[in-house]
């Protein structure tokens, strides 16, 4: 039989208990899809992985140690692969974190998603996420069903980042294998190893190490709440496509890209046959913006190219390139304009 005193006790424990809880930070977790949330017919199985895929509550479930770093609130965007996330996931994806963002008691936000992409889903974010609180984009390399699989971990530092006041202010985060990298620089540099995230040219911006999360740079780009990008009231973006340029490369593709309507093509590289279909793509209206396909430096921009009318891509990659085009389409098609967004983001 209990005594009122041990009742008491009881009582006030569990009023400890929920006050600790009520005083965890709030993190609004949003799941896609992807390897992170995949399961293989094996322990063994590290690549063509699709026999199922793990819901937000069996990825939770497997990180009982979330208790004691946050309090989760989940939305389950998609699950599927990143090739599958098209315009509307990203819009949608954006507003909800934005959304939720706004309310005072969310601290942060993470966002699971396939590896394959999610450089592309991280930077759009980047641009137009509304707050200056954290956002955190996580992938695994291995599926949930592998051996010595790298997302559980991987989504705990990213809960672990985007609860900490200091990661505010950034951007758009990526974390993967302990590195803290900014959406604007990242990219996908390998095809299976575990460290396959790189900022080739500057470098993460910093580390989830055992005691602490570490930054030790900031960036100066554009993005989120300084961002000029407003999708609030948008169901869908400009078409842009991306072509590859290398040795004989034929102006196929650039004829049949205008010919399909598409308002933007962003050059991985140039091919001497592309000129005269760039002039004719131009003449039709389609924006050209000029990439690299080398992984890093700053395409740079020469008064003769300025005067036929180009525009250069600064350090983003073609993928990336292609996403800043869509969104700078929504406001201007005036070339020295593009060119100053592109400079500026």
């Amino acid at each position: 039989m209990r005594t009122p005193r041990l009742l008491s006790l009881l009582f006030i424990f569990g009023v400890a208990l929920a006050t600790q809880a009520a005083e965890l930070p709030l993190v609004a977790l949003f799941t896609t899809g992807g390897t992170i949330q995949s399961k293989g017919a094996h322990r063994l199985t590290l690549s063509e992985y699709n026999d199922g895929r793990v819901t937000p509550d069996e990825l939770l479930s497997d990180l009982p140690e979330l208790k004691d770093l946050a309090r989760l609130e989940v939305v389950e965007i998609s699950n599927v692969g990143s090739g599958n996330i098209d315009t509307a996931k990203l819009l949608k994806l954006s507003k909800s974190i934005t959304a939720a963002l706004a309310r005072p008691e969310v601290a942060g936000a993470v966002v699971t998603h396939g590896t394959g992409t999610l450089e592309e889903t991280a930077f759009f974010l980047h641009l137009t996420v509304k707050s200056a609180k954290p956002v955190v984009v996580v992938g695994a390399m291995r599926p949930f069903t592998a051996i010595s699989r790298d997302g559980p971990f991987n989504l705990y530092n990213a809960i672990r980042v985007a609860a900490t006041p200091g990661a505010a202010g950034k951007g758009a985060l990526v974390v993967l294998n302990d590195t803290i990298h900014s959406a604007r620089f990242v990219t996908k540099g390998h095809t299976y190893h575990v460290e396959t995230f790189v900022s080739r040219e500057l470098g993460p911006l910093g580390f989830v190490d055992s005691d602490r999360v570490v930054f030790y740079r900031d960036i100066l780009t554009k993005h989120t709440a300084a961002s000029e990008f407003d999708i609030s009231k948008l169901e869908e973006l400009p078409q842009v496509d991306v072509v590859y340029g290398y040795q004989e490369a034929s102006p196929a593709p650039v004829h049949a890209l205008v010919e399909a309507g598409v308002k933007g093509i962003v050059f991985a590289d140039s091919a001497p046959a592309f000129a005269k279909a760039i002039l004719a793509a131009q003449a039709k209206g389609v924006v050209v913006v000029q990439s690299d396909r080398k992984g890093a430096g700053r395409v740079t921009l020469s008064d003769r190219s300025a005067a036929r009318g180009a525009i250069t891509a600064d350090n983003l990659n073609a993928q990336k390139a292609r996403v800043l085009l869509r969104l700078a389409l929504t406001k201007t098609t005036e070339t020295r304009e593009l060119q100053r967004i592109f400079n500026e983001y």
